[in-house]
């Protein structure tokens, strides 16, 4: 009885299949430092694991996650701000090593901003900045260094004056906290501001205009989507389907951010929150995967976070 050679490659495929599940039981992610992308990394970080896959998360500048992701040391990344960042993304875009393959958020934004008392000073754009250099100390607050080549290529433009200015690098946390300082005092600060973020409603701040060729429009208005390494979604499809459909919104992020950011949560904690407060968005995001072992992922993920 001869044994077509159809018959021997479907048999060699499923054979394989147990062993291609087991080789991507490992999920390497990473996040920049940015609470929102903390978070919803997070949140993929405990939905992976109650489905018995063993995920890590490692915080890199952004040029790191994306060489990292073209010599397939990380997997996925949540964050690509489109178009805030496709200066970072283009060359990896160019050579297929990376590949953008859904989006997870929209009504983002991102780019300058200052807080109220600024803006009714007169500071609307990017162009009032530089009359008011005594006021800002010639200092722009930007984020951790490798996150600001938009702000440093505004300032070197020679578009608004501010050419001899300093970027200030910093963490997150670093510039908000900067930012908490001098709104305290009543000092001028122009710094990098975003949403989703809980520091839009910890702060009477408003965004410039201006800053379109550098942030985008409509104040850097942004989508947020989920990018994987070449070839991650066909060696690794379960987890790929996960990734790929997980969905966030700007209220969800802003309420977990929040509880990183002011009630001091760990971003699993808050993401373990966020996920019990959104118990509804499982069936959406885990429709057609399964845990490591096979099983049907809904159930499993309901019954290990007790919802």
């Amino acid at each position: 009885m001869k044994t077509s050679p159809a018959a021997l490659a479907a048999s060699a495929f499923l054979a394989s299949a147990p062993f291609a599940q087991a080789a991507c039981s490992n999920v390497q992610l990473a996040q920049p430092g940015w609470t929102d992308t903390a978070l919803t990394s997070g949140i993929a970080q405990v939905l992976l694991e109650q489905l018995g896959y063993d995920a890590e998360v490692d915080m890199l500048s952004i040029p790191i996650i994306y060489e990292s992701m073209a010599s397939q040391e990380v997997d996925a990344f949540l964050g690509f701000w489109d178009p805030a960042m496709t200066k970072y993304y283009a060359p990896f875009k160019e050579d297929g090593s990376v590949v953008t393959v859904s989006q997870n958020l929209q009504g983002a934004k991102y780019t300058w901003a200052v807080p109220s008392y600024v803006y009714e000073a007169g500071v609307h754009d990017f162009a009032d900045i530089a009359a008011h250099e005594d006021e800002f100390d010639h200092k722009l607050y930007g984020l951790s260094p490798g996150s600001n080549d938009s702000m440093i290529a505004a300032r070197d433009s020679g578009d608004f004056g501010l050419d001899d200015w300093d970027v200030v690098e910093s963490s997150e946390q670093g510039m908000l906290a900067q930012v908490a300082r001098e709104v305290k005092r009543g000092k001028w600060i122009v710094f990098l501001g975003w949403a989703p973020h809980p520091m839009n409603t910890r702060f009477d701040m408003r965004y410039l205009t201006g800053g379109d060729d550098f942030y985008g429009p409509n104040f850097g208005g942004a989508t947020v989507h989920t990018q994987f390494r070449k070839g991650y979604d066909a060696e690794c499809p379960n987890v790929g389907k996960l990734l790929s459909q997980m969905r966030f919104t700007v209220e969800m992020e802003n309420i977990g951010m929040g509880y990183i950011l002011d009630d001091g949560m760990s971003e699993l904690d808050a993401a373990r929150r966020i996920i019990d407060e959104n118990a509804q968005m499982l069936d959406g995001w885990l429709e057609g995967v399964t845990t490591l072992d096979g099983a049907p992922a809904l159930p499993a993920v309901k019954e290990g976070l007790g919802l």
